[in-house]
């Protein structure tokens, strides 16, 4: 199955490097990042989920629960977890999904045939605490991820959620944002009373809002 931005994430159980989990369940009513690696023992995502292990303070500070995906088993997966720590500096303590019959894996179109038959794509899904898929980013095996682009992203779906505002082009967690056209410029004072700027009378921006 294809899944598109705005889709229901599909639930699902699996066995873990933590144990079993059912994804709902560990979601809870969290933001969550579901990322998959070709394999373990693979050079590029050790350097990945270290990263990711470095970044739980960031993570936790915007309710976001992070969960990997390897196609190889969760007894894998541990020693994996060993050399990551040891390699990277750090301490992996969230779960990597085992999925050796790529159940999770079709389950999220992460097989992408013409790239290879069998190892998963290296996608990455942000999803919110009503189970919405809000962002997809795929990359090839070649390249490493840009987490800063991930918490990026997370800071502007969380404001976005919850304000009328759109956040321009390299946009920053602080900086200013626009405001959405469905408002009309002699309403924004009383919905941003921070102030407000047109720039073109479709292109407005104001401070942050709750910032």
């Amino acid at each position: 199955m294809s899944i598109r931005l705005g889709d229901t994430a599909p639930n699902f159980q699996a066995n873990t490097s933590i144990g079993e989990i059912d994804f709902y369940e560990y979601l809870g009513d969290s933001w969550g990042v579901l990322f998959s690696h070709p394999a373990d023992y693979t050079p590029v995502c050790t350097t990945e989920l270290g990263r990711t292990a470095a970044l739980k303070g960031e993570f936790e500070k915007r309710n976001v629960k992070v969960l990997a995906l390897s196609v190889d088993s969760a007894e894998s997966h541990k020693g994996w977890i060993n050399d990551i720590n040891e390699t990277q500096n750090t301490s992996v303590e969230f779960p990597i999904i085992a999925d050796p019959d790529k159940t999770v894996a079709n389950l999220y179109d992460m097989i992408h045939p013409n790239a290879s038959e069998t190892l998963t794509v290296r996608s990455l899904f942000i999803i919110s605490p009503d189970k919405k898929v809000k962002l997809i980013i795929t990359y090839p095996a070649s390249t490493g991820r840009n987490f800063n682009e991930v918490l990026r992203v997370i800071d502007s779906l969380q404001l976005t959620a919850n304000y009328s505002v759109a956040t321009p082009a390299d946009w920053k967690d602080g900086e200013d944002v626009i405001v959405v056209n469905s408002i009309k410029t002699e309403d924004i004072p009383a919905k941003f009373p921070k102030g407000h700027r047109v720039i073109k009378p479709y292109l407005r921006t104001t401070p942050q809002p709750n910032k």
